[in-house]
């Protein structure tokens, strides 16, 4: 369902939710889908690495979701986050969407129904502004590291796989 703005519910849920929380960047709908960190980039006119991917995994214990927000030049080594939150296991669309109320491929870092370990790869934190998901693939909005993190109780940690070449992928 569309909203006066354009915007789809899911996305018009994150925009209030920003309000809400006293965010000022708006949500944009973007032309083409956002979906991969290469099309949000394209879109943008930022680089890869300014994309703040988020990856869904399942706490093996108890069935919480776990995401990760990593800079879209890079892989989640999935062995690095189960070193810290223990064994993972695959979450699957049903899995995403019943623990943080969004589907695959527009994942909102923040607004989920249920619980969430948010863990955010130290690598964000090297740029001004990033652009994450606003709960649907065709949706951003930007904001700061430092923002994400006071908005989503995250925990900053080292789970990219950085090449030998060095961190600079922009």
């Amino acid at each position: 369902m569309a909203m006066e703005n354009g915007l789809p519910g899911s996305a018009q849920r994150v925009a209030d939710l920003l309000r809400t929380l006293g965010h000022r960047a708006a949500v944009l709908r973007l032309p083409a889908s956002g979906r991969t960190s290469a099309e949000a980039a394209a879109a943008l006119g930022c680089s890869v690495a300014e994309i703040a991917k988020s990856i869904v995994f399942r706490q093996l214990a108890d069935d919480t979701a776990v995401m990760v927000v990593a800079s879209g030049a890079y892989r989640v080594d999935e062995g690095r986050v189960a070193a810290l939150v223990g064994p993972l296991g695959k979450a699957d669309a049903a899995f995403v969407r019943e623990h943080t109320g969004y589907a695959i491929g527009g994942v909102c870092p923040l607004g989920h129904p249920r619980s969430t370990i948010v863990l955010v790869d130290r690598l964000l934190l090297d740029f001004d502004r990033i652009w994450a998901a606003a709960g649907h693939p065709h949706c951003v909005f930007s904001l700061s590291p430092r923002e994400l993190l006071a908005m989503t109780g995250g925990q900053v940690v080292d789970v990219a796989e950085v090449p030998a070449t060095g961190r600079s992928p922009a």
